[in-house]
């Protein structure tokens, strides 16, 4: 696609709504198997209310989003958006303008690559600091994919160990999972989880 066609395909590949904290906010819902409704007496508002901030006619106060982070489990700044240059928006993700997600384990940091939360997938660029652990095992129902970029990981699928370099790759499907980086520089690992769980 050249420079040229962005403005069409915006115009006519990627509907306005995918591109809205409301879109964002539904698809957290779905994501995870919520209703309105559900949602709604979870956060103590009206479906109503909560029907309209999903289709950006309302918009929530920022005790509303914090109230939101925490039922969806995900920090608020996720929910908070860079805005993008003309013709980006939907498309383009610009490295000073990756939206931090997760974080909720100490030593590992973790920015949205994708433009939005409305895909089928999400990609995720994590950094897990030196001598860093998530000691507890995870899961979810997800398919996960990663890549290490740079460092070295220690990764657990199930009960077994993987010691992962620059270049090696890994699939998660729903298998408890831990990781620990024990070494002196950081690990960057680029990560691809469907469906979305930020």
């Amino acid at each position: 696609m050249t420079p040229g066609n962005i403005d069409q395909y915006m115009k006519h590949d990627l509907p306005p709504d995918t591109r809205t904290l409301g879109a964002d906010l539904r698809a957290l819902r779905k994501t995870r198997g919520l209703t309105l409704t559900a949602l709604a007496e979870a956060l103590g508002k009206s479906v109503g209310w909560l029907s309209q901030v999903e289709r950006d006619i309302s918009e929530p106060s920022v005790a509303d989003l914090r109230a939101m982070a925490k039922v969806f489990d995900v920090s608020v700044s996720s929910l908070f958006r860079t805005a993008a240059a003309p013709g980006e928006e939907g498309l383009i993700v610009r490295a000073n303008a990756r939206r931090p997600i997760g974080s909720r384990v100490a030593g590992s940091t973790e920015q949205l690559l994708s433009p939005d939360l409305t895909d089928d997938f999400e990609m995720i660029h994590s950094v897990f600091e030196p001598h860093a652990a998530l000691t507890e095992a995870v899961s979810r129902p997800t398919q996960e994919v990663g890549y290490v970029v740079s460092g070295q990981l220690d990764l657990w699928i199930e009960n077994t160990l993987f010691h992962l370099g620059v270049g090696d790759s890994f699939r998660i499907r729903g298998h408890a999972y831990r990781w620990a980086n024990p070494h002196d520089d950081p690990c960057l690992v680029i990560w691809v989880i469907a469906p979305p769980v930020y």
